[in-house]
Order: C-alpha cells, then structure tokens, then sequence
C-alpha cells in the first residue's frame, strides 16, 4: 500500500477554485467512494489538541457531482494542510496543523461514493480526515480559500487505474515520513548494547481491535513500555519505541525509525481479535508472501488496510533492481529471522506461557517487509478470546511475557554473534 502526497501548503496559498494541473511539480490525487453509514460517523473519537481550528459541519459537506465527488469543509480559521491518496483500497486523506473533527458526525453526506468517513488525531499536532472510496479517482480541484472563515474544496473526478495506482505509488516528502520526536540517534560503531525497535502496533485514528472499552492500541502502548524498561534495566539493550504516545504512525515511518536507530531487531506487537477460526495463545508471525493460514491472511490484509509499506528508499531504482537488491538481503536476513522465531518461541513456552497451536506462522504484514533487519509480529493474546483478554490486562502475566521476551532477544543474539563469527572466518 502507498501514499501520494498531493498538497501541503499554507492555507491561504490556494485559492479554492484553483485546479490542480496533471503532470505539474505538485502530484494529483485519486480518490474513491460509495454510501457512509451513520454508525460509522458517529464512532469518530473525540480529540486532545489545541484545535487551532474547528470544523464547521453545518456548513460542510460532501456529495455527488456528476461522475465525481465534491467536498467542502468550512473551518473557523485557515491551517497549513495537505491532501493526498493511499491505495488498497482506494482512500483520499487530508491531514490539518490541527483542526477539531468532532463534529464530524453532523456533516452532511449526499455521497453513495465514499464508504466511510472518519477522522482524529494523526500525530503530535496533526488532525487527519479519511474518506474511503469506491473506486480511482484524481483530484481535479483543490484548494483553501480564505475569504471570511476558510473553506476547502476538492473536486475528485474518476480516473484510469493504471495512472491512479502510479500517483498513489509516489513517496512521502522528506522530513514527513520521520518526525523529528520519533527519530532515533544512531547507535555507536562496533560493539555496544543491542537496538531493539518495539513497535505498538495502530494508535490514534487507528484503534485496532476492541472489546470491553479496551483498545489494542492502548494495550501495546503499556505492554511496550513494560518490555522497555526490562530490557533497559537488563543492561545489555538499547530501546526505541516507534511510539511513545496514542498517535497513528504510518507503517513507512515505522520501518523508517527501526532503520535510522541501525536496529537490530524490529518487534511488532499485536492483540488482534478474529470473528472466525482459533485465536488463543501467543503467536510469532514472519513474513511471507503466502499467509500460513486464512487467519494470517486476515490479519495482514487488516493491518495494512489504513497504512504505507515501504522497506527501503528504491525510488531511483526500476523494478528489477530493486527486486533484486531486496532478495539479496533477504538471503541473509531470512534465516535470521528462522532462528529469531525460534529463541522467541523457546523462551515463551519456558516460561510456561500458552501459545497458539501453531505458535509460528508466516503472514504478509507491511511491517516486516524490511528486507535487512530481521523482524517479527508478535500476537500477545487475541482480544476476542475472554482468557487472553483477562490475561492481557494482569500485570503479573504481562511481566512474565516480558521476561520471556527479553530471554528470547538474549539467546537469539548469543547464536546470531556466534555464527557471524563463524562466518568472517
């Protein structure tokens, strides 16, 4: 899945009757929709911010134009803003220097093209609204005009495939896909502790799972932290959080973190919830093309529903390159991962944590696509199973999975230092 950044300006730059131009410096969007439904909306989350502005949904809407979709949101004051297009499925995002969308389950929505709206918080001081949709479109106007309270307008019109998926492949502009708070300092030349990048899985507009007024997101956050401090208090670890706080981090800026802290290993963790098949235990997930089974398939295909992939920078490579050079490493980094999987899955059943029948399985999730930095999925429990859910929230059974978790990373690190040893000889 990828993004294609279409604008990101000051709001009064862009008058709204301005047309985006195909082909210019500045990329056009696509878009997609079908019918909303008002459960949907009224399931927004309210927001913590400074709200720099505040959405007008009286005066806001979005319909139906002709073969195309037309949105307008009027806003209490102008804000930088940007709007562009993800792919898989087809989704257009606008992301505000904070707007307040709480009232964005009043708006009105005459369109039987946008699927779903939602909207909150992004990241630290950025608002985010989504408008999934039914099919490619462009953005064949857009802009943000200032006279009186701000109005943004965007005309979407239907668009060939091929070209939609090639504006959605574009990458993020520098300095966006990294912010500044999340990057980590590189790691020391030569020995030194070993960098492990946690990963809490969704957060901010992307809750993940929920039962019983808990959310996967909020749970990772807290079991993240825990493991952080045991790992720091063993002496032998470095640690980078790719979140520290309740905010969306693109799968991009994710594997963008783990690469500029020269991890070592990336662990993505997860308390996912299934409507259909087993779902108790822990489970450790490795990449594959092929998901092991239709519950691996389903979870992938869910994580990656509202994020980027991107595992490393090829954008000046053609396609056979950059196949190429991604094989490479993976023939190194695969068997890594094999023997990862291993130490994770010994050190958990020694500690006489239950794990899933089939406690290692292979799945395609965007997050493990870094092809040099060996990486794994971690379920921790399933939501939707009443005894994972309980367990999930012991603190005793939390620090157990913990330690369990910190022996694997030790054992997997003795072996993988021993055989490159091996190796340069």
């Amino acid at each position: 899945m990828v993004f294609a950044l279409l604008v990101l300006c000051r709001a009064a730059a862009a008058p709204a009757q301005e047309a985006l131009v195909p082909d210019s410096p500045v990329p056009e969007a696509t878009a997609q929709g079908s019918a909303a439904q008002e459960d949907v909306l009224a399931g927004v989350p309210a927001q913590e911010l400074s709200a720099l502005a505040r959405l007008d949904a009286a005066d806001s809407f979005v319909d139906d134009r002709g073969g195309g979709i037309a949105l307008e949101l009027a806003l209490s004051q102008p804000v930088p803003w940007r709007v562009r297009v993800h792919d898989q499925p087809p989704r257009l995002v606008l992301d505000f220097r904070e707007v307040d969308f709480s009232g964005i389950a009043a708006m009105e929505n005459d369109s039987d093209r946008v699927t779903a709206l939602r909207a909150g918080v992004f990241r630290p001081g950025w608002s985010r609204l989504v408008l999934e949709l039914d099919g490619p479109y462009l953005v064949a106007e857009a802009g943000m005009g200032t006279d009186g309270e701000a109005r943004v307008t965007i005309r979407l019109d239907p668009a060939d495939p091929v070209e939609f998926a090639a504006k959605a492949a574009l990458p993020e502009p520098p300095g966006w896909t990294a912010p500044a708070a999340l990057t980590a300092e590189p790691r020391a030349q030569g020995g030194g502790p070993l960098v492990v990048v946690l990963d809490p899985g969704h957060g901010g507009i992307d809750p993940g799972a929920e039962r019983d007024g808990l959310t996967e997101a909020n749970l990772m956050l807290g079991f993240a932290r825990e493991l952080k401090e045991v790992l720091l208090r063993d002496g032998g670890f470095r640690v980078v959080l790719t979140r520290d706080d309740d905010v969306f981090v693109p799968l991009e800026t994710r594997i963008t973190i783990a690469h500029e802290a020269d991890a070592h290993m990336f662990l993505s963790l997860h308390a996912d919830a299934l409507a259909e098949g087993e779902a108790v235990g822990a489970t450790l997930y490795t990449l594959s093309d092929e998901a092991s089974d239709a519950a691996g398939a389903a979870l992938a295909e869910r994580h990656d529903r509202d994020d980027l992939l991107s595992g490393v920078d090829l954008t000046e490579q053609d396609d056979l390159v950059a196949s190429v050079l991604m094989d490479i490493a993976r023939t190194e980094t695969t068997p890594r991962i094999e023997r990862l999987a291993l130490a994770l899955e010994a050190a958990i059943k020694g500690a006489e944590i239950r794990m899933h029948r089939h406690p290692r399985q292979a799945a395609g999730f965007s997050v493990l696509k870094s092809p040099d930095i060996p990486s794994i999925l971690v379920e921790l429990g399933f939501m939707s199973s009443p005894r994972d859910l309980v367990l999930l929230q012991d603190k005793s059974w939390r620090e157990n999975m913990a330690g369990a978790l910190r022996d694997g990373l030790k054992a997997w690190a003795a072996e993988d230092a021993a055989l490159a040893e091996l190796l340069r000889r």
